[in-house]
């Protein structure tokens, strides 16, 4: 391949770079707009006291809590740690309302994003109700598995049931705050995601009941430490910051103008090489040609 065609090539990937920073400085801004964490206790509604978010980043899930899989095999959660990064969520699977918003959510984000469940990492999707069976886990299952439609996604969409006590200590861990509602027989809860490192560790809380492909990738790639994707995303996770505020990624304008002057620099540092390499041709055999 010529100089000139090298150059070409590396100067479009690089636009497609800026392009995609540029894109995502707009699509999804760091201000503070879309879902937010919880607000302080004294701020709830009365009866929403007890439900919320507290973030406790950087903090180990119990890996040795235990519960039962869609089949109603005893697992514990250590045996799907020390693998692939995870996203938890818990939910409840006769919930009427926003649990299966949140699945939805998650299940359409996922398939905007290149990785593959089971393969690049893995999802545990727990049930906060003691009441709920395998058999309504394994429905649950069926049906996002389904939705999500990429092989192999059985076997690292986890959906498990438990007993009270593994449940309260798995919330408590997450800073997954809920209330059961004796009246209606419902739970009232946040909406989030949590993105685990390998070893189960909190890396990041994501809200709301839609995710954005962009932030879902970019967390999955913190949370494995760079193990999983690509020389972009490092350029991205380099022009993004995550705000604990928002649960969202938000651009940082000051390093994409550094790496865009960079760029620039580069591809006319190159230009110029190309230039001063082409052979002289001298004027008369110009002429006759």
């Amino acid at each position: 391949m010529s100089i000139r065609k090298t150059i070409t090539k590396w100067a479009l990937q690089v636009g497609l770079v800026m392009w995609a920073a540029s894109a995502g400085a707009q699509m999804y801004p760091g201000n503070g707009m879309g879902a937010m964490s919880s607000p302080p206790t004294n701020q709830r509604p009365p009866a929403l006291k007890a439900v919320g978010i507290e973030q406790h980043l950087d903090q180990q899930i119990p890996p040795n809590l235990a519960f039962r899989d869609e089949s109603g095999k005893p697992v514990k959660l250590a045996d799907y740690f020390g693998k692939r990064p995870m996203i938890l969520n818990l939910v409840y699977y006769q919930c009427p309302m926003l649990c299966g918003e949140v699945l939805a959510g998650l299940a359409s984000a996922m398939t905007l994003v290149n990785f593959d469940v089971g393969k690049q990492y893995d999802v545990i999707t727990v049930s906060i109700d003691p009441r709920e069976t395998p058999e309504m886990a394994t429905e649950k299952k069926n049906t996002f598995v389904q939705r999500y439609h990429r092989a192999g996604a059985a076997d690292g969409w986890h959906f498990l049931t438990g007993d009270k006590a593994d449940i309260e200590a798995l919330a408590k861990a997450s800073g997954w705050q809920y209330e059961f509602d004796e009246s209606t027989g419902q739970f009232a809860h946040a909406t989030a995601i949590l993105v685990l490192t390998p070893e189960g560790k909190i890396s990041r809380y994501l809200y709301g009941v839609e995710f954005p492909p962009k932030d879902l990738r970019l967390a999955l790639v913190e949370a494995s430490q760079n193990k999983i994707g690509s020389a972009v995303d490092q350029v991205l996770l380099y022009c993004y910051h995550y705000d604990p505020a928002t649960g969202k990624y938000g651009a940082i304008i000051v390093n994409i103008m550094r790496l865009a002057g960079v760029l620039t620099m580069l591809i006319l540092g190159a230009f110029l090489f190309v230039m001063f390499r082409r052979p002289h041709i001298p004027a008369e055999v110009a002429r006759a040609r």
